[in-house]
């Protein structure tokens, strides 16, 4: 089973009975909360650049020692200036091309069948634009958490979105090849509250090894006879409550802890068209094809108030 870069024919995309069953590390989990790709909790941009934080900042904190013959005059004025944080939108496309002939013969099985078991697919249209749109949803998974930041600067230049994890430099705590422990984890919420995050709703989102580190560290055995087992959902640490979740598409040396609640998908609409479409395109022959399109960044509000713990061991 490969998949091809190529129109859909008879001949290269055959015909099976069975239950479909798609495989491989699909999941989504960071997208869906943060609103997936139906524009829910989404922003919409209105150029390919947009803003994602004005962060400004105090002086450190300090007494006071102000007599009465110096507060006779004003003191020098203080200006807190602000900055600006930006990200980009980028693009998402993909093309679905099926013949006439791919379309009409969708009865003719290939490999094994039991006597009146019906092709898994009768409409194959329908199937490709499916598993594209499910291309697109990793795509923006992957880029979202990891993407490396592009603005383009002429035509032939691709608009590549900043992904939080790589947006992640002020609250950092180096693993150093080791393995996860509590005291790195409490290190990097520490840092983070030092530096000003608000802990609204707060996820570690971590890849499979991780993930059973967390649960691990922080997990103690039910006192039970006849069951047995952890799985680590919910850490109460000193600053919020940290959520635990397995995301495929994160980085296996790597747990980033992100607050939610500042983060948003972005779209730039197209006129008269929507934020992620499909529209069919003009016939050159005996085919139906189509392609599906958006204009889609991340908003991962100030960096400052998510973390990362990196270059940690990915096996025992």
């Amino acid at each position: 089973m490969a998949n091809v870069n190529a129109i859909t024919k008879f001949f290269n995309c055959p015909n099976y009975v069975g239950e479909l069953f798609l495989i491989g590390m699909n999941m989504t989990p960071f997208l869906n909360r943060i609103g997936g790709l139906e524009g829910t909790n989404a922003k919409l941009a209105k150029s390919w650049q947009f803003p994602t934080a004005v962060p400004w900042a105090l002086e450190a904190a300090a007494q006071p020692a102000i007599t009465e013959d110096t507060s006779l005059t004003a003191p020098t004025p203080w200006t807190y200036v602000r900055g600006q944080d930006t990200n980009v939108c980028q693009i998402f496309h993909k093309a679905v091309d099926i013949t006439y002939a791919k379309k009409s013969d969708w009865s003719t099985l290939t490999g094994l069948a039991n006597l009146g078991d019906p092709n898994a697919v009768t409409d194959e249209l329908s199937f490709q634009k499916m598993a594209n749109l499910k291309q697109i949803a990793i795509d923006a998974e992957y880029s979202f958490l990891n993407g490396a930041y592009n603005l383009a600067a002429a035509s032939n230049q691709a608009n590549k979105t900043r992904g939080i994890i790589t947006a992640m430099t002020t609250n950092t705590e180096a693993g150093g090849a080791a393995q996860l422990t509590t005291t790195m984890v409490d290190n990097l919420l520490r840092t983070m509250a030092t530096n000003g995050a608000v802990f609204g709703n707060v996820y570690a989102f971590c890849g499979a090894y991780q993930k059973q580190k967390l649960t691990k560290i922080y997990g103690y055995e039910p006192e039970s006879r006849n069951e047995a087992g952890l799985n680590i959902t919910s850490i109460e640490t000193d600053f919020c409550m940290l959520n635990v979740v397995w995301a495929p598409q994160v980085p296996a040396a790597t747990l980033p802890i992100i607050d939610i609640s500042v983060v948003s998908p972005v779209f730039l609409p197209v006129p008269d068209k929507g934020l992620l479409f499909y529209e069919e395109l003009s016939k050159t022959g005996a085919d139906d094809k189509g392609q599906i399109y958006g204009q889609m960044g991340i908003d991962y509000g100030p960096e400052e108030y998510h973390g990362k713990i990196t270059a940690l061991a990915t096996a025992p």
